[in-house]
Parts: C-alpha cells; structure tokens; sequence
C-alpha cells in the first residue's frame, strides 16, 4: 500500500484549507489503494475568517489546532515529517496554501514559504518521489522548484506570476492534470475553476491516480 503524507493549511477555505479538496483528495487516496497521515504546521494562522459573512475577525487560531477538525485528531505537526516513511506528498488548496504554507496571498511571485513546508517538498523531490497539489497550492511548487510544470487552471494573473517564479504554466480545465515528469511533481486546478463538488472529486481521483502510477 502507497504511504501518503497530506499536508493541510487551518480549516476552511478563506483562511486554511478547502475542505472539500482535503476530503476529497483522502477518499481518492483510500480508493487506490493507498493509506494517509496528515500534517500541518503547528504556527498562527495569519488571520480567521468567518464563513458566514466572509469578514475578518479579531481572533487567533492556530493552523495545526484547526487542520485537526478536517483530520479528526489524528494529525502530527509538520516538523515531524520523514519523507523516508512515505511514497508521495499532496497539498490540497484553499486560501491557507497561499496564507499559511506560504503568503503569495500577500506579496505574490516575492512570496516565501514556510520552511518546514519547503524542507518536506525539496525532500520528496530529492528522493525522486511525487509530490501533488491541488488548486492554489502549486504556486507553492513554482516558488521553491525551478523551471517546474504546474498549472492553476486559467487565471491570468495567476498564471503570470508562476511564470515569474522561473516556473512554467498550463492552462488547465476539471480533472486535468499536469506532469512534471523530471521531478514527479503534479497540479490539478480543482477550485480554482468554477467547480462544482463532483468536478472536485475528478480532480481529486485523477491527481492521486497520476502520483500512484508514476510509483
């Protein structure tokens, strides 16, 4: 069975991760074959958002503490991550990739990203293993992985800035994937499009059977 190792973001869309990417992404896991632990870094969230009204609240939150909810508990913090012990990595979306694993949501193409989230990619990558991301989260690739292939779907400023990472785009529609067949990297657009729940679990089902097949 293919070890997994998920990396989430808080929970919730507009401050941590898409839940319904995360959940998603673990059912597709499961049905090909493959087993998964999860983690998170165990840092503030830059803010929390209420679902609701779509406004910031004067809260703190943590994003281990939150990804917990999505993970039922069963969850260890990022700094404990060994890629010896797993095959593949994937990173659903949600605004807390681009918030919390990193801040392109701030400062775009200049963004940096957490460096537990950098250190576990960078050793997948050197172990030839795959890592995947769905959504927002491949900006994460495009900024820590030269020259990579990745893809967000279509939108255009989006796209621009992964191009000004020193990365490559394509432009994406549900369910497609993009390959980096060099460094085993993987994206799929999922909500980065206008998508609806089913078009998700496409995504979701088509990335993880990519990343088990190029084992």
């Amino acid at each position: 069975m293919k070890k997994f190792a998920v990396i989430i973001s808080g929970c919730g869309v507009f401050d941590g991760t898409e839940i319904h990417e995360a959940v998603l992404s673990l059912l597709a896991i499961v049905k090909n074959g493959g087993t998964y632990s999860i983690f998170a870094p165990d840092i503030e969230q830059h803010h929390v958002v209420n679902h609701l009204t779509g406004k910031s609240v004067d809260e703190k939150r943590n994003v281990l503490i939150e990804s917990a909810r999505i993970a039922r508990g069963k969850i260890q913090p990022l700094s404990d991550f060994d890629a010896v012990q797993f095959d593949a990595l994937l990173l659903p979306g949600g605004f807390g990739a681009a918030k919390n694993l990193c801040d392109y949501a701030f400062k775009g193409a200049d963004c940096e990203v957490n460096p537990e989230v950098e250190k576990a990619i960078s050793a997948m990558v050197a172990a030839n293993k795959p890592v995947g991301a769905l959504c927002i989260a491949p900006v994460i690739f495009a900024k820590i992985l030269k020259n990579v292939d990745v893809t967000i779907g279509n939108d255009a400023q989006t796209a621009k800035d992964i191009e000004k990472m020193q990365a490559h785009h394509f432009k994406t529609e549900h369910g497609e994937v993009i390959k980096d067949t060099k460094l085993k990297v993987f994206s799929t657009p999922c909500y980065m499009l206008d998508a609806n729940i089913l078009q998700i679990a496409e995504g979701a089902e088509n990335i993880v059977k990519a990343m088990i097949n190029s084992l």
